[in-house]
Protein backbone atom coordinates (compact mmCIF):
# COMPACT_ATOMS: atom_id res chain seq x y z
CA UNK A 1 0.00 0.00 0.00
CA UNK A 2 1.36 3.72 -1.05
CA UNK A 3 1.93 5.48 1.68
CA UNK A 4 0.39 8.82 2.82
CA UNK A 5 3.01 11.70 2.30
CA UNK A 6 3.85 13.75 5.57
CA UNK A 7 1.96 16.51 4.30
CA UNK A 8 -1.27 14.28 4.00
CA UNK A 9 -0.10 13.26 7.49
CA UNK A 10 -0.79 16.76 9.13
CA UNK A 11 -3.94 18.38 10.61
CA UNK A 12 -4.13 21.58 8.13
CA UNK A 13 -6.26 24.17 7.23
CA UNK A 14 -6.10 25.16 3.55
CA UNK A 15 -7.97 28.10 1.96
CA UNK A 16 -8.41 29.03 -1.11
CA UNK A 17 -10.96 30.99 -4.01
CA UNK A 18 -14.12 28.96 -4.06
CA UNK A 19 -14.29 30.27 -8.22
CA UNK A 20 -17.41 30.15 -8.39
CA UNK A 21 -20.82 31.52 -7.37
CA UNK A 22 -22.11 31.11 -3.90
CA UNK A 23 -25.66 32.27 -3.24
CA UNK A 24 -26.94 31.39 0.88
CA UNK A 25 -30.39 31.48 1.19
CA UNK A 26 -32.89 31.55 4.42
CA UNK A 27 -36.05 30.48 4.26
CA UNK A 28 -36.06 30.89 0.57
CA UNK A 29 -34.81 34.55 0.51
CA UNK A 30 -31.58 35.51 -0.56
CA UNK A 31 -29.17 36.62 1.85
CA UNK A 32 -25.89 36.75 0.30
CA UNK A 33 -24.48 36.52 -3.45
CA UNK A 34 -20.78 36.49 -4.38
CA UNK A 35 -18.77 35.51 -7.04
CA UNK A 36 -15.54 36.01 -4.30
CA UNK A 37 -16.25 33.47 -1.85
CA UNK A 38 -12.81 31.32 -0.26
CA UNK A 39 -13.25 27.77 0.43
CA UNK A 40 -11.99 26.99 3.95
CA UNK A 41 -10.99 23.15 4.35
CA UNK A 42 -9.78 21.69 7.56
CA UNK A 43 -8.95 18.48 8.63
CA UNK A 44 -12.14 16.43 9.87
CA UNK A 45 -14.36 19.06 9.14
CA UNK A 46 -16.30 19.45 5.83
CA UNK A 47 -15.59 22.49 3.21
CA UNK A 48 -17.04 25.85 4.26
CA UNK A 49 -17.74 29.03 1.67
CA UNK A 50 -16.84 32.29 3.17
CA UNK A 51 -17.97 35.72 1.93
CA UNK A 52 -17.16 38.79 1.89
CA UNK A 53 -19.29 41.03 3.87
CA UNK A 54 -19.79 43.74 1.06
CA UNK A 55 -21.77 40.18 -0.79
CA UNK A 56 -24.64 40.09 2.21
CA UNK A 57 -27.43 42.18 1.56
CA UNK A 58 -27.91 45.51 3.40
CA UNK A 59 -29.02 45.82 6.89
CA UNK A 60 -29.41 41.79 7.59
CA UNK A 61 -25.95 41.40 9.92
CA UNK A 62 -26.28 42.97 13.53
CA UNK A 63 -23.17 42.56 15.66
CA UNK A 64 -24.08 40.03 18.56
CA UNK A 65 -21.63 40.26 21.65
CA UNK A 66 -21.18 36.53 21.58
CA UNK A 67 -17.92 35.20 20.41
CA UNK A 68 -16.12 31.78 20.25
CA UNK A 69 -12.74 30.94 20.12
CA UNK A 70 -10.85 28.00 17.77
CA UNK A 71 -7.11 27.36 18.35
CA UNK A 72 -6.24 27.33 14.51
CA UNK A 73 -8.56 30.39 13.32
CA UNK A 74 -8.86 32.66 16.25
CA UNK A 75 -11.48 34.39 17.65
CA UNK A 76 -15.11 34.06 15.97
CA UNK A 77 -17.49 37.35 16.24
CA UNK A 78 -21.17 36.37 15.49
CA UNK A 79 -23.61 38.14 14.45
CA UNK A 80 -27.44 38.07 14.40
CA UNK A 81 -29.41 37.40 11.26
CA UNK A 82 -32.19 39.63 11.01
CA UNK A 83 -35.05 38.58 8.49
CA UNK A 84 -38.64 39.61 7.92
CA UNK A 85 -39.84 36.82 9.91
CA UNK A 86 -37.69 37.68 12.77
CA UNK A 87 -34.12 37.63 14.03
CA UNK A 88 -31.87 34.46 14.22
CA UNK A 89 -29.30 35.03 17.30
CA UNK A 90 -25.63 34.13 16.21
CA UNK A 91 -26.47 32.82 12.70
CA UNK A 92 -22.91 33.74 11.42
CA UNK A 93 -19.98 34.47 12.50
CA UNK A 94 -16.62 35.82 11.05
CA UNK A 95 -12.68 35.79 12.22
CA UNK A 96 -11.83 39.73 12.49
CA UNK A 97 -8.07 39.03 13.57
CA UNK A 98 -7.79 35.68 12.50
CA UNK A 99 -4.68 33.29 13.12
CA UNK A 100 -2.22 33.57 10.36
CA UNK A 101 -3.68 30.56 9.24
CA UNK A 102 -6.52 31.44 8.69
CA UNK A 103 -6.15 34.73 7.47
CA UNK A 104 -7.60 34.39 3.89
CA UNK A 105 -10.94 34.32 5.30
CA UNK A 106 -10.47 37.62 7.39
CA UNK A 107 -13.60 39.71 7.10
CA UNK A 108 -15.44 37.02 5.16
CA UNK A 109 -18.75 35.81 6.81
CA UNK A 110 -20.04 32.30 7.20
CA UNK A 111 -23.48 31.03 7.93
CA UNK A 112 -24.41 28.36 10.41
CA UNK A 113 -26.12 25.39 8.18
CA UNK A 114 -29.16 25.26 10.68
CA UNK A 115 -30.64 28.08 9.84
CA UNK A 116 -29.35 28.47 6.45
CA UNK A 117 -28.87 27.18 2.69
CA UNK A 118 -25.75 27.14 0.24
CA UNK A 119 -26.28 27.49 -3.13
CA UNK A 120 -22.87 27.07 -5.02
CA UNK A 121 -22.88 27.35 -9.32
CA UNK A 122 -21.48 25.07 -10.78
CA UNK A 123 -21.72 23.02 -7.38
CA UNK A 124 -18.42 21.97 -5.78
CA UNK A 125 -17.80 18.06 -6.02
CA UNK A 126 -18.73 15.91 -3.27
CA UNK A 127 -15.39 15.44 -1.83
CA UNK A 128 -14.85 12.82 1.27
CA UNK A 129 -13.93 14.13 4.60
CA UNK A 130 -10.11 14.63 5.31
CA UNK A 131 -8.59 12.32 8.51
CA UNK A 132 -5.28 11.84 9.37
CA UNK A 133 -3.85 8.55 9.58
CA UNK A 134 -0.90 6.65 11.02
CA UNK A 135 -0.09 9.08 13.70
CA UNK A 136 1.81 7.42 17.11
CA UNK A 137 0.19 9.58 19.67
CA UNK A 138 -2.73 8.13 18.66
CA UNK A 139 -1.24 4.57 18.76
CA UNK A 140 -0.35 5.47 21.83
CA UNK A 141 -3.61 6.44 22.89
CA UNK A 142 -5.39 3.38 21.67
CA UNK A 143 -2.41 0.77 22.76
CA UNK A 144 -0.87 1.80 25.94
CA UNK A 145 -3.33 4.89 27.84
CA UNK A 146 -5.15 2.23 29.44
CA UNK A 147 -2.35 1.21 31.14
CA UNK A 148 -1.63 4.65 33.49
CA UNK A 149 -4.59 4.21 36.84
CA UNK A 150 -4.68 8.13 37.66
CA UNK A 151 -4.98 11.52 36.00
CA UNK A 152 -1.72 12.60 37.37
CA UNK A 153 -0.05 9.34 35.87
CA UNK A 154 -2.28 10.31 32.57
CA UNK A 155 -1.22 13.32 32.36
CA UNK A 156 2.45 13.08 32.53
CA UNK A 157 2.75 10.05 30.17
CA UNK A 158 0.67 12.46 27.39
CA UNK A 159 2.66 14.87 27.61
CA UNK A 160 5.78 12.75 27.60
CA UNK A 161 4.03 11.59 24.21
CA UNK A 162 3.14 14.63 22.81
CA UNK A 163 7.29 15.98 23.35
CA UNK A 164 7.90 12.15 21.59
CA UNK A 165 5.53 13.46 18.58
CA UNK A 166 7.76 16.87 18.37
CA UNK A 167 5.63 18.95 20.20
CA UNK A 168 7.60 21.93 21.83
CA UNK A 169 5.40 21.14 24.94
CA UNK A 170 6.44 23.17 28.02
CA UNK A 171 3.80 23.27 29.83
CA UNK A 172 0.90 21.21 29.99
CA UNK A 173 -2.09 21.31 32.31
CA UNK A 174 -5.58 19.56 32.78
CA UNK A 175 -8.71 20.84 34.69
CA UNK A 176 -11.63 18.56 35.71
CA UNK A 177 -14.95 19.61 37.27
CA UNK A 178 -15.96 16.31 39.88
CA UNK A 179 -18.65 15.63 41.95
CA UNK A 180 -17.11 16.44 45.42
CA UNK A 181 -18.77 18.50 48.64
CA UNK A 182 -15.33 20.29 49.52
CA UNK A 183 -13.89 20.47 45.72
CA UNK A 184 -15.28 22.17 42.27
CA UNK A 185 -12.55 19.99 40.88
CA UNK A 186 -8.85 19.43 40.14
CA UNK A 187 -5.98 20.61 38.24
CA UNK A 188 -3.05 18.77 37.19
CA UNK A 189 -0.45 20.81 35.91
CA UNK A 190 2.77 19.03 34.42
CA UNK A 191 6.00 21.10 33.04
CA UNK A 192 8.99 20.35 30.77
CA UNK A 193 11.58 21.09 33.07
CA UNK A 194 10.61 19.11 36.34
CA UNK A 195 8.70 16.36 34.22
CA UNK A 196 6.48 15.63 37.14
CA UNK A 197 2.68 16.19 38.02
CA UNK A 198 1.64 18.79 40.37
CA UNK A 199 -2.15 17.86 41.40
CA UNK A 200 -4.01 20.76 42.96
CA UNK A 201 -7.96 21.14 44.03
CA UNK A 202 -9.79 23.82 42.65
CA UNK A 203 -12.35 25.11 45.56
CA UNK A 204 -16.33 25.32 45.24
CA UNK A 205 -17.53 28.73 44.60
CA UNK A 206 -14.62 28.95 42.07
CA UNK A 207 -17.32 30.27 39.47
CA UNK A 208 -17.59 33.71 41.06
CA UNK A 209 -14.35 34.45 41.46
CA UNK A 210 -12.10 36.92 39.62
CA UNK A 211 -9.71 34.36 38.94
CA UNK A 212 -11.67 31.90 36.95
CA UNK A 213 -13.76 34.89 35.44
CA UNK A 214 -10.41 36.28 34.34
CA UNK A 215 -9.25 32.84 32.94
CA UNK A 216 -9.06 31.22 29.68
CA UNK A 217 -10.28 27.75 31.63
CA UNK A 218 -13.69 29.79 31.94
CA UNK A 219 -14.55 30.83 28.16
CA UNK A 220 -13.55 26.86 27.49
CA UNK A 221 -15.75 25.42 30.52
CA UNK A 222 -18.86 27.44 29.15
CA UNK A 223 -18.57 25.49 25.75
CA UNK A 224 -17.30 28.72 23.70
CA UNK A 225 -14.63 26.67 22.16
CA UNK A 226 -11.10 27.19 22.60
CA UNK A 227 -8.26 30.05 23.23
CA UNK A 228 -5.09 30.41 21.46
CA UNK A 229 -2.62 33.56 22.33
CA UNK A 230 0.75 34.15 21.12
CA UNK A 231 2.16 35.58 24.00
CA UNK A 232 5.37 37.20 21.77
CA UNK A 233 3.60 39.89 20.71
CA UNK A 234 2.90 43.80 21.79
CA UNK A 235 -0.83 43.95 21.68
CA UNK A 236 -2.52 40.40 22.35
CA UNK A 237 -5.89 39.95 21.97
CA UNK A 238 -6.34 38.36 25.63
CA UNK A 239 -4.81 39.65 28.70
CA UNK A 240 -5.89 36.65 31.11
CA UNK A 241 -3.12 37.01 34.34
CA UNK A 242 -2.27 33.59 33.62
CA UNK A 243 -0.94 34.57 30.13
CA UNK A 244 0.73 37.72 31.23
CA UNK A 245 2.61 35.23 34.23
CA UNK A 246 3.55 32.71 30.99
CA UNK A 247 4.75 35.85 29.19
CA UNK A 248 7.57 37.04 31.40
CA UNK A 249 8.46 33.55 32.32
CA UNK A 250 9.64 33.16 28.41
CA UNK A 251 6.55 31.47 27.14
CA UNK A 252 5.89 32.34 23.08
CA UNK A 253 2.45 30.10 22.83
CA UNK A 254 -1.03 28.78 24.80
CA UNK A 255 -3.41 27.41 23.97
CA UNK A 256 -6.57 25.88 25.95
CA UNK A 257 -8.44 23.56 24.09
CA UNK A 258 -11.85 21.88 25.22
CA UNK A 259 -11.61 18.31 26.69
CA UNK A 260 -15.53 17.29 26.38
CA UNK A 261 -17.40 14.88 28.46
CA UNK A 262 -20.21 12.59 27.55
CA UNK A 263 -22.91 14.05 29.79
CA UNK A 264 -22.13 17.58 27.45
CA UNK A 265 -19.25 19.00 30.08
CA UNK A 266 -16.46 20.36 29.15
CA UNK A 267 -13.04 19.74 31.12
CA UNK A 268 -10.36 21.83 29.90
CA UNK A 269 -6.59 21.06 28.56
CA UNK A 270 -4.06 23.79 27.99
CA UNK A 271 -0.56 23.86 26.49
CA UNK A 272 2.37 26.32 26.55
CA UNK A 273 5.72 26.48 24.50
CA UNK A 274 8.56 28.67 24.96
CA UNK A 275 10.31 27.51 21.71
CA UNK A 276 10.57 30.82 19.25
CA UNK A 277 8.03 29.84 16.87
CA UNK A 278 4.89 29.05 18.77
CA UNK A 279 2.94 25.78 18.19
CA UNK A 280 2.55 25.34 14.33
CA UNK A 281 -1.37 23.93 13.13
CA UNK A 282 0.10 20.72 12.37
CA UNK A 283 1.39 20.01 15.92
CA UNK A 284 -1.93 21.33 18.10
CA UNK A 285 -3.79 19.04 15.32
CA UNK A 286 -1.95 16.07 16.69
CA UNK A 287 -3.59 16.99 20.64
CA UNK A 288 -7.12 17.53 18.79
CA UNK A 289 -6.95 14.90 16.85
CA UNK A 290 -6.50 12.41 20.15
CA UNK A 291 -9.82 14.29 22.45
CA UNK A 292 -11.97 11.32 21.59
CA UNK A 293 -9.69 8.82 23.16
CA UNK A 294 -8.23 10.81 25.60
CA UNK A 295 -11.12 12.44 26.48
CA UNK A 296 -13.23 8.91 27.32
CA UNK A 297 -9.90 7.90 29.53
CA UNK A 298 -10.12 11.14 31.79
CA UNK A 299 -13.92 10.39 31.99
CA UNK A 300 -13.37 7.27 33.21
CA UNK A 301 -10.91 8.40 35.95
CA UNK A 302 -13.23 10.80 36.97
CA UNK A 303 -16.69 9.15 36.98
CA UNK A 304 -14.56 6.36 39.08
CA UNK A 305 -13.19 9.16 41.40
CA UNK A 306 -16.56 10.55 42.14
CA UNK A 307 -18.29 7.06 42.43
CA UNK A 308 -15.62 6.59 45.53
CA UNK A 309 -15.82 10.01 47.00
CA UNK A 310 -19.95 10.25 46.85
CA UNK A 311 -19.88 6.90 48.67
CA UNK A 312 -17.65 7.47 50.51
CA UNK A 313 -19.66 11.11 51.42
CA UNK A 314 -23.08 9.54 51.05
CA UNK A 315 -22.53 5.68 52.95
CA UNK A 316 -19.53 6.27 54.76
CA UNK A 317 -16.06 4.50 54.02
CA UNK A 318 -16.40 1.23 54.67
CA UNK A 319 -20.43 1.27 53.49
CA UNK A 320 -18.83 2.81 50.12
CA UNK A 321 -15.89 -0.39 49.53
CA UNK A 322 -19.14 -2.58 50.67
CA UNK A 323 -21.59 -1.21 47.22
CA UNK A 324 -18.69 -0.52 45.07
CA UNK A 325 -17.39 -4.19 45.58
CA UNK A 326 -20.44 -5.76 44.54
CA UNK A 327 -22.64 -5.95 47.54
CA UNK A 328 -25.16 -4.40 45.81
CA UNK A 329 -28.30 -7.23 46.12
CA UNK A 330 -31.03 -6.92 48.23
CA UNK A 331 -30.14 -9.46 51.48
CA UNK A 332 -26.47 -9.08 50.50
CA UNK A 333 -24.63 -8.37 53.88
CA UNK A 334 -22.97 -9.76 57.09
CA UNK A 335 -23.71 -10.40 60.73
CA UNK A 336 -20.71 -7.98 62.47
CA UNK A 337 -19.78 -6.80 65.87
CA UNK A 338 -19.78 -3.00 66.88
CA UNK A 339 -20.17 -0.56 69.54
CA UNK A 340 -23.21 1.54 68.30
CA UNK A 341 -23.37 5.43 69.23
CA UNK A 342 -26.98 6.96 68.51
CA UNK A 343 -27.10 10.56 68.80
CA UNK A 344 -30.31 12.39 68.58
CA UNK A 345 -30.96 16.74 68.92
CA UNK A 346 -32.85 17.29 71.83
CA UNK A 347 -36.15 19.22 71.29
CA UNK A 348 -35.90 19.28 67.79
CA UNK A 349 -39.56 19.95 67.06
CA UNK A 350 -39.63 23.09 69.20
CA UNK A 351 -36.36 24.65 67.54
CA UNK A 352 -38.23 23.55 64.20
CA UNK A 353 -41.11 26.08 65.42
CA UNK A 354 -38.72 28.90 66.59
CA UNK A 355 -36.49 29.35 63.90
CA UNK A 356 -36.96 29.98 60.74
CA UNK A 357 -36.28 27.20 57.96
CA UNK A 358 -32.77 28.79 57.06
CA UNK A 359 -31.67 29.06 60.79
CA UNK A 360 -33.07 25.76 61.57
CA UNK A 361 -30.85 24.47 58.57
CA UNK A 362 -28.02 26.20 59.69
CA UNK A 363 -28.26 24.68 63.28
CA UNK A 364 -29.21 21.35 62.16
CA UNK A 365 -26.08 21.37 59.96
CA UNK A 366 -23.68 22.66 62.93
CA UNK A 367 -25.16 19.87 65.11
CA UNK A 368 -24.47 17.17 62.38
CA UNK A 369 -20.70 18.54 61.64
CA UNK A 370 -19.91 18.57 65.69
CA UNK A 371 -21.41 15.19 65.97
CA UNK A 372 -19.69 13.41 62.73
CA UNK A 373 -16.24 14.96 63.18
CA UNK A 374 -15.46 12.87 66.54
CA UNK A 375 -16.84 9.72 65.48
CA UNK A 376 -14.82 9.76 62.19
CA UNK A 377 -11.45 10.88 64.20
CA UNK A 378 -12.06 7.97 66.21
CA UNK A 379 -12.05 5.48 63.79
CA UNK A 380 -15.70 5.06 63.79
CA UNK A 381 -18.49 5.14 60.33
CA UNK A 382 -21.59 7.44 60.28
CA UNK A 383 -24.16 5.24 58.60
CA UNK A 384 -27.10 7.46 58.67
CA UNK A 385 -29.18 10.84 59.43
CA UNK A 386 -32.47 9.72 60.30
CA UNK A 387 -34.59 13.30 60.81
CA UNK A 388 -32.03 15.27 63.40
CA UNK A 389 -30.49 12.14 64.65
CA UNK A 390 -27.32 10.68 63.83
CA UNK A 391 -26.44 6.63 63.42
CA UNK A 392 -22.63 5.38 64.07
CA UNK A 393 -20.56 2.10 64.32
CA UNK A 394 -17.46 1.30 65.41
CA UNK A 395 -17.14 -2.20 64.11
CA UNK A 396 -14.61 -5.15 65.16
CA UNK A 397 -12.76 -6.03 61.26
CA UNK A 398 -12.37 -9.74 62.68
CA UNK A 399 -15.90 -11.65 64.07
CA UNK A 400 -13.72 -13.65 65.67
CA UNK A 401 -12.20 -10.51 68.12
CA UNK A 402 -10.20 -10.54 71.10
CA UNK A 403 -11.87 -9.20 74.07
CA UNK A 404 -9.31 -6.62 74.05
CA UNK A 405 -10.41 -5.33 70.59
CA UNK A 406 -14.07 -5.62 71.79
CA UNK A 407 -13.15 -2.93 74.55
CA UNK A 408 -10.98 -0.60 72.23
CA UNK A 409 -14.19 -0.35 70.23
CA UNK A 410 -16.19 0.57 73.19
CA UNK A 411 -13.89 2.94 74.19
CA UNK A 412 -13.29 4.24 70.90
CA UNK A 413 -17.33 4.96 70.95
CA UNK A 414 -17.68 6.12 74.47
CA UNK A 415 -14.92 8.50 73.93
CA UNK A 416 -16.53 10.17 70.68
CA UNK A 417 -19.83 10.15 72.59
CA UNK A 418 -17.99 12.66 75.48
CA UNK A 419 -16.15 14.63 72.87
CA UNK A 420 -19.75 15.45 71.04
CA UNK A 421 -20.66 16.40 74.10
CA UNK A 422 -17.79 18.30 74.84
CA UNK A 423 -18.20 19.65 71.26
CA UNK A 424 -21.82 20.89 71.00
CA UNK A 425 -21.32 22.96 74.94
CA UNK A 426 -18.54 24.52 73.19
CA UNK A 427 -21.21 26.48 70.66
CA UNK A 428 -21.32 30.21 71.76
CA UNK A 429 -24.56 31.04 72.43
CA UNK A 430 -27.33 32.58 70.70
CA UNK A 431 -28.33 35.98 70.76
CA UNK A 432 -32.24 34.29 70.45
CA UNK A 433 -30.93 32.86 73.94
CA UNK A 434 -31.96 29.47 71.82
CA UNK A 435 -29.03 26.59 73.24
CA UNK A 436 -28.23 23.20 71.88
CA UNK A 437 -28.38 19.58 73.61
CA UNK A 438 -27.77 16.19 72.58
CA UNK A 439 -29.03 12.88 74.04
CA UNK A 440 -26.18 10.07 73.19
CA UNK A 441 -27.50 6.44 73.68
CA UNK A 442 -24.14 3.54 73.11
CA UNK A 443 -24.72 -0.20 73.25
CA UNK A 444 -22.42 -2.88 71.53
CA UNK A 445 -23.62 -6.50 69.91
CA UNK A 446 -24.48 -7.82 66.87
CA UNK A 447 -25.67 -6.11 63.76
CA UNK A 448 -27.22 -7.03 60.56
CA UNK A 449 -24.60 -5.24 57.93
CA UNK A 450 -26.21 -5.15 54.40
CA UNK A 451 -28.88 -4.45 52.09
CA UNK A 452 -32.43 -3.74 53.34
CA UNK A 453 -35.44 -2.00 51.69
CA UNK A 454 -37.12 -2.72 48.17
CA UNK A 455 -35.58 -4.53 44.82
CA UNK A 456 -35.54 -1.29 43.29
CA UNK A 457 -34.37 1.34 46.16
CA UNK A 458 -31.81 -0.13 48.50
CA UNK A 459 -30.38 1.32 51.86
CA UNK A 460 -27.09 0.02 53.21
CA UNK A 461 -28.04 -0.25 56.91
CA UNK A 462 -27.27 -1.92 60.17
CA UNK A 463 -30.41 -3.93 61.56
CA UNK A 464 -30.94 -5.58 64.80
CA UNK A 465 -31.78 -5.42 68.36
CA UNK A 466 -28.16 -3.35 68.99
CA UNK A 467 -29.06 -0.41 67.41
CA UNK A 468 -32.29 -0.54 69.11
CA UNK A 469 -30.90 -0.47 71.81
CA UNK A 470 -28.60 2.51 71.62
CA UNK A 471 -31.65 4.05 70.01
CA UNK A 472 -33.92 3.62 73.09
CA UNK A 473 -31.13 4.38 75.25
CA UNK A 474 -30.86 7.70 73.64
CA UNK A 475 -34.62 8.68 73.86
CA UNK A 476 -34.01 7.75 77.52
CA UNK A 477 -31.98 10.53 78.40
CA UNK A 478 -34.54 12.98 78.36
CA UNK A 479 -36.29 11.31 81.15
CA UNK A 480 -33.51 10.80 83.55
CA UNK A 481 -31.51 14.00 82.77
CA UNK A 482 -28.73 12.68 80.99
CA UNK A 483 -26.62 13.55 77.83
CA UNK A 484 -25.09 10.19 77.46
CA UNK A 485 -26.61 7.06 78.49
CA UNK A 486 -24.24 3.54 78.12
CA UNK A 487 -25.16 0.11 78.31
CA UNK A 488 -23.87 -2.63 80.95
CA UNK A 489 -21.81 -3.78 77.99
CA UNK A 490 -20.35 -0.56 77.17
CA UNK A 491 -19.42 0.00 80.61
CA UNK A 492 -17.84 -3.57 81.52
CA UNK A 493 -15.69 -2.97 79.18
CA UNK A 494 -15.04 1.09 79.63
CA UNK A 495 -15.83 2.08 83.11
CA UNK A 496 -14.26 4.56 83.99
CA UNK A 497 -16.01 7.32 86.21
CA UNK A 498 -19.61 5.51 85.87
CA UNK A 499 -22.88 5.49 87.83
CA UNK A 500 -25.53 2.58 87.84
CA UNK A 501 -28.82 4.10 87.30
CA UNK A 502 -30.13 0.45 87.71
CA UNK A 503 -31.75 -1.70 85.56
CA UNK A 504 -34.72 -0.74 83.10
CA UNK A 505 -36.87 -2.18 80.54
CA UNK A 506 -36.75 -0.74 77.16
CA UNK A 507 -39.17 0.18 75.18
CA UNK A 508 -39.77 -2.81 72.51
CA UNK A 509 -36.58 -4.35 73.63
CA UNK A 510 -37.37 -7.93 74.86
CA UNK A 511 -34.63 -7.86 77.69
CA UNK A 512 -33.80 -5.59 80.58
CA UNK A 513 -30.42 -3.72 80.81
CA UNK A 514 -28.73 -1.82 83.43
CA UNK A 515 -28.10 1.36 82.68
CA UNK A 516 -25.18 3.61 82.87
CA UNK A 517 -24.30 7.65 83.61
CA UNK A 518 -20.66 9.13 82.82
CA UNK A 519 -19.92 11.82 85.41
CA UNK A 520 -20.37 15.58 84.37
CA UNK A 521 -22.76 14.63 81.42
CA UNK A 522 -26.17 15.31 83.17
CA UNK A 523 -28.36 17.51 81.57
CA UNK A 524 -28.64 21.14 82.84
Amino acid sequence: MQRASEHDQNYRIAIKPAERRVRVTAGGQTIADSSAAMLLSETYFPPIYYVPKSDVADGLLVASDYRTFCPFKGTASHWHLTLPGGTIENAAWSYEKPLSEAAGVGGHVTFDNRFTEVHAEPPLPPAPVEFVGGRPLVDWLMLKAWQCKTPAELTAEFAKQLLAAGVPLWRFTINLWTLHPEIAGQRFSWTRDTGVVEESDTPHGILQSPAYRNSPVRFVSEGLGGVRQRLDVEEPEFRFPILEQLRASGGTDYVAIPLPFSDGRFQTMTMATDHPDGFTTAQLGQAFESFPVLGRFYEVMTLRRDASVLFDTYLGERTGRQVLGGRTQRGAGQVIRAAVLYCDLRDSTSLAEALSRQNYLELLNDFFERTVEPVLAGGGEVLKFIGDAVLAIFPLEDAEASEDAICSACSKARAAAEAIIAEIAAVPPRADGISVQCAIGVHFGDLMYGNVGASRRLDFTVTGQAANVAARLSALCKELGQSLLLSGEIAGRAPANLSSLGVRKLRNVRDEHEIFAVADTAFG
